[in-house]
């Protein structure tokens, strides 16, 4: 006999929850936001409205289902299982979050305050998620298979991101290396920037734009379902012993960009996730491509 599916249902921490972590009660939460010119009446709302749906979306679960819950916090501890269909409560950047530590698994987006982010990700509301469930268990409806991103390390660390990989110094300090393609026929350059970024169609609508924007880049952008990645170097410094010829690109479907450290510490982390990075020290090889897994997201 088959296990039922298990409905996870991720979310983050409220920013009135972290107010009143750090100030103890509402009343000091309110005078702490009143001397900023800001009202604890308005960021309490949005976590009830959030608390609301994520009840909501629990009550939606067949009962028959297995469920869980995950905080934002918690996900690279959390085991998710091949019959999980992912819920995610929350804003599209929660969407990409929970994305890397999945393996095509079903992942609805439920935006709990409509009109504040894109909807890009997090595109169904609440009421929507019984009919959502459903259609998820019989493999129905339409599914967006979302192209990722991945680093893989000469030791054996991966990575994955849906919107973008960041390699460079954690300050965002000049970090050194050598960059080239996955050919170790063709030449690298030794560059001094501060840092690296690849991504994809998803992506090009956050970081990876305001990087595009300040450049001028003329760079084809690839839909969130295109196999193609686009990278950019910020800021490369020219100098007699560094280069910046080789400042972006597009990558196909089998293209990898190789970097080579040569700083005695960088990192590489994935849609802002800096707590959860790749350490890579000098000499270490990094290899930079589209991932084999895609994020499955329910229309």
């Amino acid at each position: 006999m088959s296990l039922a599916p298990r409905a996870v249902l991720v979310y983050r921490t409220s920013e009135y929850e972290e107010l009143l972590t750090r100030h103890g009660t509402h009343g000091q939460a309110a005078f702490f936001l009143s001397s900023r010119g800001r009202s604890v009446e308005e960021v309490a709302d949005r976590h009830h409205r959030a608390r609301r749906a994520l009840a909501e979306v629990a009550g939606a679960v067949p009962p028959r289902w297995r469920q869980a819950r995950v905080e934002r916090a918690d996900l690279d501890r959390f085991l998710f299982a091949p019959e999980d269909v992912v819920v995610v409560v929350g804003q599209d950047g929660l969407v990409a979050n929970a994305a890397k530590y999945l393996s095509g698994q079903p992942v609805v987006g439920i935006d709990p305050d409509p009109g504040r982010g894109l909807g890009v990700l997090a595109r169904h509301r609440a009421a929507d998620a019984p009919g959502l469930l459903r259609a998820a268990e019989a493999g129905a409806g339409t599914v967006d298979e979302l192209t990722m991103v991945e680093a893989v390390a000469d030791d054996t660390q991966r990575l994955l991101a849906l919107n973008e990989i960041y390699l460079g110094r954690p300050d965002h300090q000049t970090a050194r290396y050598r960059l080239g393609p996955d050919d170790e026929s063709a030449p690298a350059e030794a560059q001094a920037s501060s840092g690296v970024l690849v991504g994809t169609g998803t992506g090009a609508t956050g970081w990876l734009r305001s990087v595009r924007r300040e450049r001028g880049s003329a760079l084809p952008v690839p839909g969130p379902a295109d196999p193609q990645l686009v990278w950019y170097v910020r800021e490369a410094w020219p100098s007699p012993t560094t280069g910046a010829a080789r400042v972006e690109g597009v990558l196909d479907r089998a293209e990898r960009l190789r970097l080579t450290v040569e700083s005695d510490r960088l990192v590489a982390f994935g849609d802002g996730m800096e707590s959860d990075a790749l350490e890579l020290t000098w000499g270490q090889t990094v290899r930079l491509g589209r991932s084999a897994t895609a994020l499955r997201l329910l229309g």
